[in-house]
């Protein structure tokens, strides 16, 4: 009994389900998934960890926009006014009105035949340009690389599914991975560390990366769903998926008609749904007979908004949906986009999407390390690669940093086409150049430090010192402290 006891209680122990043979073939998928994709994966978690931050971003970038804590209803009628004469005519005007989750009211019009225009709302309705092109052109790099809207959004989202199974074959690649979830080995070989920093990441933000994830590959595969969708249950008519989720356009009537009161509406809008309040209220077609003007509400405890009251172009209330008239998967997609950029809870939850999207910027990064040190520690080192993948993950940080320097001395640059010529300036270099992995990554770390200490110190000394500029500074003044003994003990 006493030697058969033990026994027992080894085979009632929970084994990981995979053979080893299975979790030796998923892990080898999963660093072949990693090493696909790991320079765009990391490029979209980097731009979109920054991206989280876009309406702070643009206030850095036009620091004399103003925010309102609230708006009233005459001031953002004037406001809609003052944008009609300023649009274009095919443009659609969308207000913005301050909120928990942002703070100061924006007007935007865009539309097919010119580029967008944004306007920060003063208390009076005033209208106040926000030309931020940086912030721009970061969330532009982000949805779809700056190429075609349908080509960029499709490699993002493929981005997204490559991240995806990437994580799922993380998981079941390494039994140990949960127990272990908080075992370091810091201060040895550098592979083993890591390992351990990649593991302990991905398993401790594996909420939020799953969710990031799937979030993503929706929103760039979106018109590649819809046009499954069509052709699995409408024979290829994509406008009838469309069909399920956007209401059919009026029929055509192009006579020009004024605007109603904006300010009559928000308050018809408040009437009948009195528990939520107006978040935004968005104008198709202004100045036109079939002109329809659409006021969406939030309530407290919803994500995202899902009371909406539509108008038509004399003020008259053609349909309003409230949160039990609308489908749960009607729900689920109307919060995708929110819960993707972390644009629903104010500050603290933009601050906790950027740490831990920088955590999965960090797990994208080791993962490649991992896979070059496991190649020197078996006498297969790839010094051009370690030399090219340290270009991609502190060049990259460095390129946007000297974007951001250029659109402040000279907004009307070529940022994508500067951010190009840049990047493959500092791949092709460090493919070339003759020097150690280590020593490079160094190098453009204490670079990247000492210009992010260059950017803060220059907008403040131009434009005005704030939040953003300190912690420009101070994140430059920490990679610099950090970087220069790695460098003399790299030199020793």
């Amino acid at each position: 009994m006493t030697e058969q006891t033990p026994r027992n209680t080894r085979s009632k122990q929970w084994r990981w389900p995979l053979s080893p043979e299975t979790v030796r073939a998923v892990l080898s998928s999963h660093s072949v998934l990693g090493l696909a994709f790991a320079a765009v994966i990391y490029l979209v978690c980097l731009t979109g960890t920054l991206v989280v931050f876009s309406p702070d971003l643009q206030h850095w970038e036009v620091p004399q926009a103003p925010v309102v804590p609230s708006l009233s209803d005459r001031a953002a009628g004037r406001a809609v006014l003052l944008a009609e004469r300023q649009a274009a005519p095919d443009a659609t005007l969308s207000l913005s009105l301050p909120g928990p989750a942002r703070a100061g009211a924006t007007l935007m019009a865009y539309g097919n035949k010119r580029a967008e225009q944004t306007w920060a709302v003063a208390p009076d309705g005033a209208l106040v340009p926000m030309d931020a092109p940086w912030t721009e052109f970061l969330l532009h790099l982000h949805v779809n690389l700056h190429l075609p809207r349908s080509w960029g959004g499709f490699i993002v989202g493929l981005t997204g599914v490559a991240l995806l199974s990437s994580l799922v074959s993380g998981i079941l690649a390494h039994p140990r991975v949960v127990r272990d979830a908080f075992h370091l080995r810091l201060g040895g070989s550098r592979r083993l560390q890591e390992a351990d920093l990649h593991n302990r990441l991905g398993v401790w933000a594996l909420p939020f990366h799953f969710t990031l994830a799937l979030t993503g590959a929706l929103l760039g595969l979106s018109t590649l769903i819809v046009a499954a969708l069509a052709l699995l249950l409408y024979r290829g008519d994509t406008q009838k998926v469309y069909g399920l989720f956007i209401d059919p356009p009026p029929p055509a009537d192009a006579r020009a008609v004024p605007m109603p009161d904006i300010a009559a509406l928000l308050a018809i809008a408040r009437a009948r749904t009195p528990e939520a309040a107006p978040q935004t209220v968005s104008i198709a077609r202004h100045g036109r007979a079939d002109m329809r003007i659409t006021v969406n509400s939030a309530r407290p405890r919803l994500l995202v908004p899902q009371d909406e009251v539509q108008f038509d172009a004399h003020g008259t209330v053609l349909a309003e949906e409230h949160p039990a008239d609308l489908a749960l998967g009607t729900k689920v997609l109307g919060g995708i986009g929110q819960v993707h950029f972390g644009w629903f809870g104010g500050a603290a939850v933009r601050v906790a999407y950027g740490l831990l999207g920088l955590a999965l910027c960090v797990v994208t990064s080791s993962g490649v390390t991992i896979w070059l040190a496991r190649r020197r520690d078996r006498g297969r080192a790839a010094p051009q690669w370690e030399r090219i993948w340290a270009a991609v993950c502190w060049g990259q940080p460095l390129v946007l940093m000297i974007t951001a320097m250029i659109a402040m001395v000279a907004p009307r640059a070529p940022l994508p086409i500067t951010w190009l010529v840049l990047t493959i300036a500092i791949v092709a270099g460090a493919a070339l150049v003759r020097i150690d992995g280590a020593r490079l990554a160094v190098g453009l770390r204490r670079a990247l430090g000492a210009g992010l200490v260059a950017l803060g110190f220059v907008h403040a000394a131009t434009v005005g010192l704030g939040p953003i500029d300190g912690v420009l500074c101070l994140g430059g003044a920490a990679l610099l402290a950090l970087t220069w003994p790695v460098a003399r003990r790299s030199a020793a």
